[in-house]
């Protein structure tokens, strides 16, 4: 039996970079688990390490209530409904906020054709990984996380999961996340396996 591995993976920080990377093709999803746990396997052989036995795949995205109901329902009805797949989602809610000019000092409300600007802060989904990889971890259902991000906002986590000789492999695209890439046990780059992961 080989060592068990959680596959975490961020949707938005994945998403965002496949759409800019993959040439307009789309992200064929029942294959990313596989692709995934052979690319983090290989990458742990070459270090002398056993085989890895893929526990579960863990996709944490979040949406906007009603400008992004297919998301959800796409979300929910295909992608948590895959072998292994557990799809967490959580709402982003839009709210005005002014841009800060640096220059000048000046806020602006509204753009120039009078529509205000704002975002839709994504403030749960970071949260929620980190709080799975460590509760997980506390009752010992994984040997090694599989964390699919770019986001140095988990190497407090990495380096705790570590610490307490749980091993972090981390998938990143070329030229982002080198600081959490450094901290994780191993890492690779997903730009190689897009070739893999394409809908035919």
């Amino acid at each position: 039996m080989g060592q068990r591995v959680r596959l975490f993976i961020d949707f938005w920080n994945f998403s965002l970079a496949w759409k800019e990377r993959a040439g307009g093709q789309q992200c064929d999803w029942k294959k990313v688990p596989r692709v995934f746990c052979d690319a983090a396997a290989a990458t742990l052989k070459d270090a002398g390490l056993g085989d890895l036995d893929l526990v579960e795949t863990r996709v944490y995205a979040s949406y906007e209530p009603g400008r992004e109901a297919k998301l959800r329902h796409w979300l929910h009805n295909f992608l948590d409904r895959q072998p292994g797949v557990c799809v967490f989602t959580a709402e982003r809610h839009w709210r005005e906020r002014p841009i800060h000019c640096r220059a000048c000092g000046v806020e602006t409300v509204r753009c120039n054709c009078g529509v205000p600007f704002g975002r839709a802060a994504e403030k749960t989904v970071d949260a929620r990984i980190v709080t799975d990889l460590m509760s997980l971890a506390w009752e010992a259902s994984f040997d090694v996380a599989l964390l699919v991000t770019s986001d140095a906002d988990f190497i407090p986590a990495v380096e705790n999961l570590q610490a307490k000789n749980f091993r972090v492999v981390n998938a990143t695209w070329r030229g982002h996340g080198h600081e959490l890439a450094a901290k994780a046990w191993a890492s690779f780059e997903i730009d190689k396996l897009i070739p893999h992961l394409k809908r035919p």
